[in-house]
């Protein structure tokens, strides 16, 4: 593990300042003694757990580099590409390799400094002062680190596959050198920490407690993590590498995936979604608390992980360049085919009722809630992606390569992204032709990392692959709850046609969550990993009519070693039992 030994040297302090927390703990201990005063408090013991929590991400796809603090994985999947000058940042076209893996660099070495700084934790607080003044309080702040060490396991068996269990912090003593662990072991130790956080946190958190872990938190980790197991990737028949680090072995899979989605379910009592009655009502449950949400960061200015930086967020990172915004991640022309009519057909196939001619035309609800295309209405004016045939009769469109803003940041692929932009934050001056402002936030706009929607598709999803017209009904019964909240029928299909439902449904409701990288890759559906990325380009004629044509913006290669992302060259050099992934 990256520089191991010198970290343990400097415990918990090193660990601390590592992470920026002298923005969110006030002490006035100044070395590594601190840590006997952090433990003796519950307060300060608190506020560690606060730090911790930066651990579970946000919008951000790694909050130290500049760049990838404004877009996440939506630009590495099926969903979209990064905009800025094309720049293959994620390398996905060029291929990762142990010594680059573009913007997934640090990953690797930011969870791990967060499973170390949990460890340390986790070792100190039962023998430590706070326990003894206040066990009850305590005893849920241990529980929190175990799930916030749990959830880091989850990412990291996403990314790498099976790697070393470290349930407490190495001594100088002890072995650095330290082979990985199956990943079936994983999945039983994120499983078993899960099952004793949720055992001792509070089923629900008070308003002002918003994005601290609860017990339907810690079921929905392991929900996820089941799914994940129990899904092609890791199934010996079909994984691309048959190796006890990528797959899980356990004939109940799918029943234990099953019964983890149902334990959220019962806590709930299966109860329906937040209605909601048309794209704008939906889209802004996206921006602040509700039940829905199972486990979100919160955002805002008593926050550390850049609270106040209002251009890390959505309304400045993702809006179109004619609204002053960057718009690094494009959504593609593939993917949106993927949301259906109004009427609940689909783009293609018998009986669609989908216009090819008028691709924006009668879509579902979700499609004018998620996505940015020309002629939408946002914040004031019709988007305009067109270029002008005549400019001098037709100017070119505001959002267009030669149009306001930045071109660099005008859209490859005629589309962006609206889900969680705020449209009440900065407005358009049709006069200045400008963006009035992008220096609000959102009070506590959360950021979603588990809702309840997922858990009704995990349930719906494994359900069907037990097979029998019982489950059936039930992946029917549920996937439905997710598909009619959204305005669109009842799903009524049967067998290869409901599972293709379900993975619909999966695509469209949890786009832009960072879903899509990890769920493409354990279904296996290599066409939307490798694939032609297509785009709309717009024209405005010369009598104001407008047309488009699809092309083909750039192509993404496949390899089946992208499946994982490699370890580190330099971590395989100085742990070689760690052994690198296949194919690198």
């Amino acid at each position: 593990m990256r520089n191991i030994k010198y970290k343990i040297l400097f415990g918990v302090f090193v660990l601390l300042t590592a992470f920026g927390c002298e923005d969110v703990l006030n002490t006035e201990a100044k070395d590594a003694f601190a840590e006997d005063l952090i433990y003796s408090d519950p307060s300060q013991v608190e506020k560690l757990v606060f730090t911790a929590y930066n651990s579970t991400e946000a919008w951000s796809l790694n909050r130290y580099q500049w760049w990838s603090r404004r877009f996440n994985l939506e630009g590495a999947s099926f969903e979209a590409k990064f905009n800025f000058q094309d720049l293959d940042v994620y390398r996905d076209r060029a291929g990762w390799t142990p010594s680059n893996v573009g913007v997934l660099t640090e990953k690797w070495r930011n969870y791990w400094d967060y499973v170390r700084l949990t460890n340390e934790f986790l070792d100190r607080i039962d023998a430590s002062g706070a326990m003894q003044a206040d066990p009850d309080e305590t005893a849920v702040l241990k529980a929190e680190m175990k799930f916030l060490r749990a959830n880091l396991y989850a990412k990291l068996i996403k990314f790498y596959g099976g790697v070393p269990i470290m349930d407490h912090a190495l001594g100088l003593t002890e072995e650095f050198n330290l082979p990985r662990n199956s990943y079936e072991e994983c999945v039983d130790f994120i499983v078993r920490e899960l099952d004793e956080a949720a055992e001792v946190l509070p089923l629900t958190r008070p308003d002002s407690e918003f994005g601290r872990a609860t017990k339907l938190s810690a079921l929905a980790v392991k929900s996820r993590t089941l799914l994940y197991a129990a899904s092609k990737l890791h199934d010996p028949a079909f994984a691309p590498s048959n190796d006890p680090l990528y797959v899980y072995t356990k004939s109940t899979k799918w029943q234990d995936a099953s019964d983890a989605a149902k334990a959220v379910i019962d806590l709930v009592d299966a109860r329906d979604l937040i209605a909601v009655a048309n794209a704008d009502a939906y889209q802004k449950m996206f921006l602040s608390p509700n039940q829905d949400i199972l486990f979100a960061r919160s955002y805002g200015s008593s926050y550390y992980d850049f609270g106040t930086d209002a251009n890390s967020l959505p309304d400045q990172c993702m809006s179109p360049n004619g609204y002053g915004g960057w718009a690094l991640s494009s959504p593609t022309h593939n993917f949106t085919l993927q949301f259906n009519m109004a009427d609940g057909t689909g783009t293609n196939g018998d009986g669609s009722t989908f216009d090819a001619a008028n691709p924006n035309t009668g879509r579902e609800m979700r499609y004018y809630a998620n996505l940015l295309y020309n002629g939408a209405q946002f914040r004031g004016r019709d988007v305009q992606y067109y270029l002008s045939e005549n400019p001098t009769v037709n100017p070119h469109g505001y959002d267009s390569p030669n149009g306001l803003g930045n071109a660099q940041h005008s859209s490859k692929t005629g589309y962006n992204i609206r889900k969680f932009q705020d449209e009440s934050i900065g407005t358009w001056d049709p006069e200045k032709k400008t963006y009035n402002t992008l220096t609000n936030i959102s009070p506590n706009r959360p950021y979603v990392l588990y809702r309840l929607a997922e858990i009704y598709l995990n349930y719906a999803e494994a359900e069907y692959n037990l097979g029998g017209a019982t489950h059936e009904n039930n992946a029917r019964e549920f996937v439905s709850k997710v598909s009619t909240r959204a305005l669109q029928p009842a799903i009524t299909a049967t067998g290869e046609e409901l599972l293709e439902a379900i993975k619909r449904e999966r695509r469209v409701e949890l786009c832009f969550e960072g879903h899509s990288f990890f769920d493409e890759r354990r279904w296996m559906e290599e066409d939307h990993l490798g694939f032609d990325i297509k785009g709309l380009k717009w024209t405005k004629k010369g009598d104001g009519s407008l047309a488009f044509e699809e092309y083909k913006v750039v192509t993404r290669p496949w390899w089946d070693k992208h499946y994982y992302l490699p370890i580190p060259a330099s971590e395989v050099e100085k742990a070689p039992a760690l052994v690198q992934n296949f194919g690198y």
